[in-house]
């Protein structure tokens, strides 16, 4: 009984604090502050507010330098184009190559945000632990392989022979749209609370820098080249307060007495190390790099191998169930849940198959029984990977139904030149229609968020379906959780389908507010134009038509308009020119001439309507079919 009493005690506290030697100057003391903190906190704190004002700077001036962020480069090494991001991501791995990694250590902002959550954690007892594993630890780099390496690969081996492999550079060092790359701040929030707190709290002080970061991944690779390393000299008493100190959870007593230096590609140059050793016998220093040392010191590893592979296939399934869920989870975000969901899914296996099991200061487990620590903890780890599991449905019905519409054949501008559009499908495009909205609807009914891609695709395909009211409530509501270009999407396709059902006035405002959101939208300018002369408003219509002409000449539907307009206002000064662009730039293509004879139709210009009819017919007699109401079911067969 008392050996059991005993064995609780012990089970109760769990954290013991490293044991180190002290000499004769630190044996009142302990271990010493560490001055480089200090420098370090200062540095990061100045980091974020040089972040703030860059982005209080775009918002009053409207344009600023493009973000200085390692993911922008993507978009140079996949489109060429040249920003602030490439730049520095190019040079913070060039330093790494001499110095190793003081870019993760001194000017990563998710690395400040760590070390903030960490600093709190301790401020109220508790000490993160690390979590060490053989397998999950090459995530960052496999990711980074994903994100950096694969598109020019890809180029490679699949692009036209004639495109180059490296793009061809453009210029994108300022921008107007600072955000466009980013999440919105709802987002943003919880980005930061998960890759910064939870990580920490579940995984150690440096947890996504280990496990997530795909950054890191290139980082660590360059570390282990790295001259510059943190090095020891003859002074050192092997007292282990550099170990007790590092935040990067490194054997650092151990790797300088075995190779004369840390090797471990996790050490990000913080300097604590080197500040609270007793004998000052740590320095960085430059010499031979990590990756000519055999490593022969054995770490303790949190996972057996059964862990380790039911580990990875956790992470990659609940990796693939949340990115980009709802359009709303970039990668970042994705890979913390992920390293999250693993760590609370091994603690469960260990909850289920373990005698005894302690977090923190919370015993889960105790002599076979589960407590009731340990099942609040089972309650809201379940709660977890039970959301994974529904971004994983929902994520798999967007998917299904964003495939299908991408599948779709018919030209939006034809589906757009006449209410009820059923009559050009073919089988392919109606099996479509089905699949798409089964999909899209399920996702969009049982989703815990709006999807503000997913809404306009099923409006859409509701729309090819007949059903134009419901795709005009789907495109509000759309707009209403879009900005930008989406929103100006949605406005333009809604105006659209109100003109074909007659409501002008309405699709006229929404139009209007497009335009107001992109003002190079010409498609949204033409359709202006089409409600302005619904309602009677001839002059207004001619000028916005003309505008648009004027920013783009090459516009068959603006200049067949302004012919049937200069026609039926009898004013024609400008009929031939207007005539002679349309010919010019209308393609000899049967199914457009049709459209626009439709789309003519519509607003009542008859006569140049009947021109187009007969061109398509001209082209190909099947269109002769299209003429005949009785017909329908052979309308079909003109495509």
């Amino acid at each position: 009984m008392k050996n059991g009493c005993d064995n609780q005690k012990v089970q109760k506290k769990r954290s013991i604090e490293l044991p180190v030697l002290t000499n004769t100057e630190t044996q009142k003391e302990g271990i010493r502050k560490s001055n480089a903190s200090w420098w370090r906190a200062l540095a990061l704190i100045t980091l974020n507010l040089l972040m703030i004002a860059h982005i209080i700077q775009w918002l009053i001036m409207g344009r600023t330098i493009s973000p200085i962020e390692p993911s922008e480069s993507m978009y140079t090494l996949q489109r060429g184009a040249l920003n602030a991001g490439f730049i520095f991501f190019t040079l913070a791995i060039l330093a790494t190559l001499i110095f190793g990694r003081f870019v993760c250590g001194w000017g990563c902002h998710i690395l400040a945000l760590q070390d903030f959550c960490a600093w709190l954690l301790k401020k109220i007892g508790l000490k993160p632990k690390p979590f060490r594993s053989r397998l999950l630890v090459f995530i960052p780099l496999v990711v980074a392989l994903y994100m950096f390496v694969l598109p020019t690969v890809f180029r490679y081996f699949a692009a036209p022979k004639n495109e180059p492999l490296i793009p061809e550079f453009t210029n994108h060092l300022i921008t107007t749209e600072y955000w466009a790359t980013f999440p919105p701040i709802a987002v943003a929030i919880p980005f930061l609370f998960i890759c910064g707190f939870m990580t920490v709290y579940f995984l150690g002080s440096k947890g996504y820098c280990t496990y997530a970061c795909p950054y890191g991944g290139f980082f660590s690779l360059a570390d282990k080249v790295s001259p510059g390393r943190i090095r020891v000299n003859d002074n050192c008493h092997g007292c282990g307060h550099c170990t007790a100190v590092c935040t990067s959870n490194v054997l650092v007593h151990a790797e300088v007495k075995q190779y004369g230096m840390v090797v471990d590609q996790g050490c990000m140059k913080c300097m604590d190390c080197v500040s609270v050793c007793p004998n000052d016998a740590l320095y960085f220093g430059f010499g031979k790099p990590a990756v000519t040392v055999k490593k022969t010191i054995k770490k303790n590893y949190s996972l057996t191998w059964t862990e380790e592979i039911f580990g990875v296939i956790v992470f990659a399934l609940s990796y693939f169930a949340v990115w980009d869920v709802y359009q709303l989870v970039p990668m970042l975000m994705a890979l913390g849940i992920a390293i999250v969901t693993t760590f609370l899914a091994l603690r469960i296996f260990r909850l289920i198959t373990a005698k005894d099991l302690s977090f923190y200061r919370f015993n889960l487990k105790s002599s076979g029984k589960i407590t009731k620590a340990g099942f609040g903890f089972l309650a809201l780890s379940l709660l977890w990977i039970g959301l994974n599991a529904h971004s994983g449905w929902i994520r798999y019905n967007e998917a299904l139904g964003t495939r299908a519409y991408e599948s779709l054949r018919i030209p939006d501008e034809l589906a757009l030149a006449r209410l009820n559009p059923v009559r050009w499908l073919n089988a392919s495009d109606n099996e479509n229609i089905l699949n798409g909205k089964k999909y899209l609807r399920r996702g969009i009914d049982t989703g815990l968020f709006n999807n503000s891609e997913a809404l306009p695709k099923l409006a859409w395909l509701e729309y090819l379906s007949g059903n134009s009211e419901e795709a005009v409530a789907l495109l509000g509501k759309a707009a209403e959780h879009q900005s930008g270009q989406g929103k100006a999407l949605s406005l333009y396709y809604r105006g659209a389908i109100l003109n074909r059902l007659g409501k002008s006035e309405e699709a006229f405002a929404n139009i209007d507010e497009s335009i107001k959101e992109r003002p190079d939208l010409i498609a949204a300018q033409e359709e202006k134009g089409e409600a302005l002369w619904r309602l009677g408003r001839q002059e207004e219509a001619v000028s916005v038509w003309r505008e648009a002409v004027e920013k783009n000449p090459r516009l068959p539907l603006a200049n067949n308009f302004l012919v049937g307009a200069s026609l039926a206002m009898g004013k024609t000064e400008n009929l031939a020119t207007y005539e002679n662009q349309a010919n010019q730039y209308t393609p000899n293509d049967p199914l457009f001439h049709w459209m626009l004879g439709m789309r003519l139709q519509n607003v009542g210009m008859e006569a140049v309507a009947e021109k187009h009819f007969q061109k398509a017919i001209q082209l190909n007699p099947e269109f002769r079919k299209a003429r005949t109401p009785a017909n329908l079911d052979e309308r079909r067969d003109v495509r």
